[in-house]
């Protein structure tokens, strides 16, 4: 969160609608794909600028722009001035801490929301997702190139499937979809490092199986702000009056919101057996306490007679009788021994020990 609030600060005093990118930097070079399509064909192309590229008339192909990298502001002002995009809308594409969302213009409809990918390390890195969707155009831009929309490509590229018959809409359900399924990729994963931990706390807990937890439960958390928000924004899609989403496509929108739902659950029980699994840890390593301590209660115990009687003949009275004796030395021994062996025997009787 501070660093969030640093991230922000440097708009401090702007006026609203100044285009700054706020998060971490990805490519130094925007890449644009093209792809252009209706029911008879489908065309792709890779340029570097939006110089002539114009929303298609209505009734024509289908225009999929998508963008990858945010850190060239002039092309962004210029995809702005193309497609007749508000300001503020250019602002919150460049300013990757957003809240899911989505938005609703009159012309075009403006959805964000996250995309999560695992490090080297295994922990979770957000990516931010703008859609802008027009009546027969739709507007895609990520944080950075990306593999995650090959699949819906690839899809248009065949003949077969629906996606090539239908509009800008359900392009935009299908990347929409592609986006919440990959939750469950990382949900997956999350659910071996859960059992994964689980065998280590059945066996002997340490340290690092609490800083496990920690960071199981901080990623949870990061998931969870914002899978909840998407949730809401895709069952306000699914309910969308807005002529942009044909009612036809409304019952594919309502299918990811099922999936939000589902991830949801899923968020919610990983989050409860990581409040288990912290549970189960203390209360282990309490126990683990109390046993030493009643180890060392035993020992003290089993000590608190002998150092009672060598006390009493390790006091220095001139008259003892028990001194003169030739055989006291041993007998002090001997009593000492059978002492601690009936106390031991006792506590074994008792399973304290």
């Amino acid at each position: 969160m501070p660093g969030t609030a640093r991230k922000r600060s440097v708009k401090t005093g702007l006026p609203p609608g100044s285009l700054i990118h706020i998060g971490q930097r990805h490519a130094e070079k925007a890449n644009i794909l093209i792809c252009e399509y209706d029911e008879s064909r489908s065309q792709e192309r890779e340029i570097h600028s939006l110089e002539g590229v114009l929303p298609p008339p209505d009734g024509t192909a289908v225009a999929w722009i998508h963008i990858d990298g945010l850190q060239e502001i002039p092309l962004l002002d210029q995809m702005g001035s193309v497609f007749g995009l508000h300001p503020l809308i250019l602002e919150d594409i460049l300013n990757t801490e957003q809240r899911p969302k989505s938005e609703d213009h009159g012309d075009y409809l403006y959805i964000v929301l996250r995309l999560f990918h695992e490090d080297a390390g295994g922990g979770l890195i957000p990516e931010q997702i703008s859609i802008v969707l027009g009546p027969n155009w739709m507007i895609s831009l990520q944080e950075k190139k990306g593999t995650l929309f090959d699949p819906i490509r690839e899809r248009l590229r065949n003949e077969k499937g629906r996606l090539r018959k239908a509009g800008a809409d359900y392009l935009a359900h299908a990347l929409l979809d592609a986006i919440v399924d990959s939750y469950f990729v990382v949900l997956d994963k999350f659910g071996e490092k859960i059992e994964n931990l689980e065998d280590a706390l059945v066996g002997r807990p340490s340290p690092e199986t609490l800083r496990a937890i920690q960071a199981f439960k901080r990623e949870i958390i990061l998931l969870r702000k914002s899978v909840w928000p998407l949730r809401e924004m895709l069952g306000g899609l699914g309910r969308s009056d807005s002529p942009l989403i044909r009612e036809q496509s409304v019952i594919y929108f309502r299918d990811v919101y099922d999936h939000a739902v589902q991830v949801i659950d899923t968020i919610e029980t990983y989050r409860d057996m990581l409040s288990g699994m912290l549970d189960i840890y203390l209360s282990s390593i309490s126990n683990r306490m109390n046993e030493i301590m009643k180890v060392l209660t035993i020992i003290a115990t089993i000590f608190m007679p002998l150092t009672f009687l060598a006390g009493v003949y390790g006091m220095n009275f001139k008259h003892m009788p028990e001194l003169e004796w030739p055989w006291g030395y041993f007998a002090l021994w001997g009593v000492m021994i059978v002492i601690a062996i009936f106390m031991l025997i006792y506590f074994r009787r008792r399973r304290w020990l």
